[in-house]
């Protein structure tokens, strides 16, 4: 077997990272069996080189490698692509049509991005992995076929599958053996590896000289986020060997075409739960419904005192009870005041049916009120009982402050 050193050469893969080399590694033992591989990493890491390495080393280097990026074949189009078609199966399909699957018979098909395919092609490729049978779009004639499936994504798999997204028993048949590939900025090392060689390459392409990097734009270099990965490195390097006439690149002029990935970034707020903010006036007019309800119940009782055959005296005390208890804690200098309406000039003369009946002074109550008739008088008495202080009149109503102060300016209070 080639030796790892061999393999880079052979490939053009440069780095001495560790963890670069254990996929290699990997790859290069299972390359002559015939189990699938799950190629995983960022976007833009190198992850088709793997499945090249592994056909190039199996048994079948000499049939077909087919690579298919399934990110970038329309949902409605991916079966007939990966499994060919009948004539007349669809419109548009004038003629028959072979898939990948037929044409790569027995050799390797490589699927980029798999994470992308739709379920139901999902369905379909799991039949593959299990016993190499597929039908092609249009027919009902079984086919068979020798493939060996190496895929690769970049997503999150476990995310994919909780959010329904893509099929748990395809990932484990895709993912017998699974090989990670680093981020470069996990490679500090070979950050300038790989810069000089793009340099070079360029160089040569565009025949004109390479370009150098003097110490503070190799630390600068080196010290970038690399989100592209060796794909952004590489498009780097192409832009300052076009652009830049002085081949000798500084670290500020280096820095003016690397991404400020600090600058502009929204700002990461905690989304704090509200107990009591009621999001709907549903919810509000249930809670003054429930009020209403009680001060008609504390009504009744208030009433069943008035009429009782008790002494005043004791009629006063639960009288004034259910009073402020209806209608909020008096200040002190109006403490006795309601009392007054039913105790008059001689307590001992006091004559509860008689001061039922007499309506005449008595202010007169439009049971009729509307809910928000109701909600504006609960919002006024909150607010003068708690000196016009919104949060503390909204925890009283059992609402958020933010929804008091909208309430205010829909009533105008």
């Amino acid at each position: 077997m080639d030796s790892l050193q061999t393999i880079k050469q052979r490939f053009g893969i440069i780095g001495n990272n560790n963890q670069l080399n254990l996929a290699i590694q990997k790859a290069m033992r299972v390359a002559p069996t015939d189990i699938s591989v799950l190629v995983t990493g960022e976007s833009g890491v190198g992850k088709e080189v793997i499945p090249k390495i592994i056909h190039n080393l199996s048994h079948r280097k000499h049939a077909k490698y087919i690579a298919v990026n399934c990110g970038a074949i329309p949902e409605g189009t991916i079966d007939s692509e990966l499994f060919g078609h009948e004539k007349g199966s669809f419109t548009g399909a004038s003629q028959s049509r072979n898939g990948y699957f037929e044409v790569a018979d027995g050799g390797t098909i490589f699927l980029d991005e798999v994470g992308e395919l739709p379920l139901t092609t999902q369905v379909r490729l799991l039949r593959v992995l299990e016993n190499g049978e597929f039908l092609k779009v249009g027919s009902s004639k079984v086919q068979k076929t020798n493939v060996r499936i190496v895929a690769a994504t970049n997503l999150n798999m476990a995310e994919a599958i909780q959010k329904g997204k893509f099929r748990e028993d395809l990932y484990y048949r895709l993912s017998t053996v699974e090989i990670h590939l680093p981020a470069l900025r996990n490679r500090p090392d070979d950050i300038h590896l790989l810069f000089r060689k793009f340099a070079s390459d360029f160089a040569t392409k565009y025949n004109m000289p390479t370009i150098r990097l003097d110490d503070a734009a190799i630390e600068a270099l080196v010290s970038n986020q690399w989100k592209g990965n060796i794909r952004q490195l590489r498009n780097l390097t192409e832009q300052i060997s076009v652009i830049e006439q002085n081949r000798n690149i500084t670290g500020e002029l280096l820095r003016s075409y690397l991404p400020d990935h600090n600058k502009n970034l929204p700002a990461l707020v905690a989304e704090k739960k509200r107990d009591s903010d009621f999001a709907n006036e549903r919810e509000i007019l249930y809670k003054i419904l429930f009020d209403m309800r009680n001060d008609i119940t504390d009504l009744k009782k208030l009433t069943k005192e008035l009429i009782s055959d008790e002494g005043p005296r004791q009629t006063e005390k639960k009288t004034q009870v259910l009073i402020d208890k209806i209608y909020g804690k008096k200040d002190e200098h109006d403490e006795g005041h309601t009392l007054e309406i039913i105790s008059k000039n001689n307590r001992d003369s006091y004559e509860p049916m008689e001061e039922l009946t007499s309506f005449d002074d008595a202010e007169t109550i439009e049971e009729t009120l509307s809910l928000q008739e109701k909600e504006v008088e609960m919002i006024k008495q909150a607010l003068e009982r708690n000196k016009g202080k919104r949060k503390l009149a909204a925890k009283e109503l059992g609402i958020s402050e933010r929804t008091l102060y909208r309430k205010i300016n829909q009533y105008n209070l």
